[in-house]
Parts: C-alpha cells; structure tokens; sequence
C-alpha cells in the first residue's frame, strides 16, 4: 500500500488535504506536531503531520432496489426456516469467526509496525544513526560515502540491534576499512640481473615530498638484522632547483645519512644518472617540484623529464591529511598523468580527522602506500595498514585487535 505523508496549521486543513489528495479511504497511521521555520530551534510556527496509507479500501457493491431488497430479506427468512442447525456448519462458522480474530489481530500488529517504521523513516531519525551520521560528519567524512554508511546501516541493522550504539560504531568501523585499500611492496624477482628500483614522488607544494623521499631513503636503506645482510644501495635524485635551500636541504640529508645526491635539470641529465645507477644500487629516489595542480604548463614540463624514467618505476602522489577535500580530488586528478601507483598521506600527526582522505581515495579508488607522522627523520614514516588508519578516528569505539584479526589477511594477500 502506497503511504503518505502531509502537513497542515490545524487538524481539520491536514485532514481536509488528505481526503482531497487520497480519497475518503485513506487511513491515518500517525499523527505529531512539528515545526516550521524557526533558527536553531527557536521561532517559527507549530504544524500538524500525518502520515498514513491509502488505497486499500474494497469498492462497495451498488445499493440493491428496494422492491429486490424485499425479495432478497423473505429469500433468506425462507431458507432459515427450511434448514435446521447442523454440527459441522456450526463447526465451521465457529472456524471462520476465530479465523477473522486473528486477522484482525495481524492486521493490528501490521499497522503498529508500518507505524513505527513511517515515525522512523528508513531508519534515519533512530537515534543511533542520529548520533552516527554525526560522528562521520566529526571524523570530516565526505557527504557521499556518509550517505552509503548509513544506508547500509538501515539494510542491515534491525532495529532491535541499534539500540547497542557500541556495536553499530565496530560494525561501521569494519564497513570504512573495507573501503581502504593497501598497496603492497612489489616482489622482487628472486633471480637474474639486479635493477634499481625507481621510485618517484610528486605532489603539490608544502605536502612534504623532500622530507619523506629522505625517510624512505632511511627506511629502505636499513640493513636486515635478521638476516644479517648489508645496508642496501640508495642513491637520491632532486628535480628541485628553483626552490631556495632546497638542494642544500638535501645534501645535508645526504651527508647525514651517507647517501650521494643528484642534481637533475633536463630529461638527458636524468637518463644519465639513471644509466649510472641502474645496475649499480637497489633503490633510486626521485623527489620532484612541488606544483600547484592548476599548474598545467610545469606540470608538462615536469612530465617530460619524467618520461626518461624506466616504465617500470613506481610514482607515488602525496597528499597531505590537512588538505580540504576539494584540493585533495583535484591533486588526484590533474596529477593522473604522472600514472602514481599510490598515494602517500603525509602530515597525518597535523590532524585527528582524516575521514576526509579516507573517503575520497575510496571513492576515487585509489591505494595507499605509507603514512608520514612527524617531522622525524629517519624515524616518522611507516608502511600504511588499514589498522593505523581506523585507529585515528576521533569518538569511535575501536577495538584494535579485533580489526588487526579482521585485516591482517586481507593486507597480507592485497585483496
């Protein structure tokens, strides 16, 4: 049955709407007082809603004439007095007036619960999704991927369970970790000759590419105790020459941890360092200049240096977890030419709410590689889990290990 919803000053203009909108059938499920107008609770006038069902009334069978009326009532006074009582008639007109009790009583329950869920439409005025919806807004989660969380939550909650406001919160936490997705390491190959792996950073200005191309330069260049082989071979490369101090910034790192620097202005300069490297070390780490992404002409010319990089080397953008939603989708964007594997957030200790990053990268589909968290070198970097992203949502009940035991496999196999 279809179901309405109106509103009116009075009582009398709220029926008056609905009969002439629905038709003297329409039955009235639920009726309360709501206001209109009004800032921030204050002002505005009192209103009458309704809300009901209509359309279900049976058509009525046309009045009988009179003079057959007449006939009809001395027919049935006739049979009476020609049919005498029977057990079994009586057994089944005894059968029919319980049968038509309990349809009475399933039609009250089913009016009770049409009315209850029309007071909570889809489940949205609950106040558990009340509270929820407000906690997303909280951790700056985007308008759209609030909208999928809570419409799941009204497929999947009964209302019975969104009573227990803790477990809804783990549940949903579940739900936004599945939407994060890992970018593994790639697996070296076991045999043949060595190559550098090329890793490239880009990104716009201020997100901290030199600071993070130099702790990956620590991370990856850390021996394996465990194995107890050498330190690995890393070489650093800077494209940046235009901003002031910038390759001063870098020696010095460089000098620190012992690593050479490279100088890179033009595509021929970078196949020649590459070529100096490529059998030579493990890692080459390419930091770039920080554009803005509305830069389009830079970014070209940035490309176009780029392109004298094997096909294989691995781009990654980074992007700041203080950016506001708008400038992150459009770094996305404009920098889809670079072909970057992943995305590295940085900044993540700047800000307690990162539902922004989340969202979008799940929208716009896009894998995360590492995470910055200070300004630290060599210490505040780590490889991204879905785990170290949940645990920075601000008012959520998190149960670490319970998501460690639910995404380990997950991030061990990449699906």
């Amino acid at each position: 049955m279809p179901y309405f919803t109106e509103r009116a000053r009075t009582y009398s203009e709220c029926m008056e709407r609905i009969r002439s909108l629905y038709g003297n059938d329409a039955k009235i499920l639920l009726e309360k007082p709501v206001r209109k107008g009004g800032f921030l609770g204050m002002g505005g006038r009192e209103e009458v809603e309704m809300t009901g069902v209509y359309g279900y009334a049976r058509p009525e069978k046309p009045p009988m004439p009179p003079a057959d009326l007449e006939a009809a009532k001395r027919q049935v006074l006739a049979a009476a007095g020609k049919i005498k009582p029977d057990a079994s008639i009586q057994a089944v007109l005894k059968e029919i007036s319980n049968l038509g009790g309990a349809v009475r009583d399933l039609q009250e329950k089913l009016d009770a619960k049409s009315a209850k869920a029309l007071a909570v439409p889809g489940g949205i005025d609950h106040p558990a999704l009340q509270r929820l919806e407000e906690d997303l807004l909280l951790n700056e989660f985007t308008p759209s991927f609030i909208k999928l969380l809570l419409e799941r939550a009204r497929r999947e909650f009964p209302l019975n369970e969104l009573d227990d406001y803790e477990e809804v919160q783990k549940r949903v936490v579940l739900w936004i970790g599945e939407k994060i997705s890992i970018c593994r390491e790639p697996e070296q190959p076991a045999t043949g000759r060595k190559k550098a792996r090329v890793i490239i950073l880009v990104g716009p200005t201020g997100v901290g590419k030199t600071s993070t191309i130099v702790k990956l330069a620590a991370l990856y260049g850390e021996p394996d105790r465990s194995e107890g082989i050498l330190q690995k071979q890393v070489r650093l490369v800077t494209l940046d020459c235009y901003r002031i101090g910038a390759q001063y910034q870098m020696q010095k790192f460089g000098e620190i941890m012992g690593v050479p620097v490279n100088l890179v202005e033009d595509y021929d300069g970078m196949k020649r360092v590459l070529a100096l490297y490529r059998q030579d070390v493990d890692f080459v780490l390419l930091d770039t200049i920080g554009l803005s992404p509305r830069n389009y002409g830079e970014l070209g010319e940035m490309k176009a240096i780029l392109d004298a990089c094997p096909a294989r080397s691995e781009v990654h953008l980074c992007i700041s977890a203080t950016s506001k939603p708008g400038d992150i989708r459009e770094t996305l964007k404009q920098f889809e030419p670079f072909k970057y594997k992943s995305v590295i957030i940085t900044k993540l200790d700047e800000t307690g709410r990162i539902g922004n990053v989340i969202s979008i990268l799940a929208e716009e589909r896009k894998s995360v590689s590492f995470l910055t968290t200070g300004q630290g070198v060599p210490w505040d970097i780590e490889r991204a889990s879905v785990v170290r992203l949940l645990i920075n949502l601000e008012g959520f009940t998190v149960d670490r290990g319970a998501l460690v035991d639910h995404f380990i496999a997950k991030e061990a196999t990449g699906d």
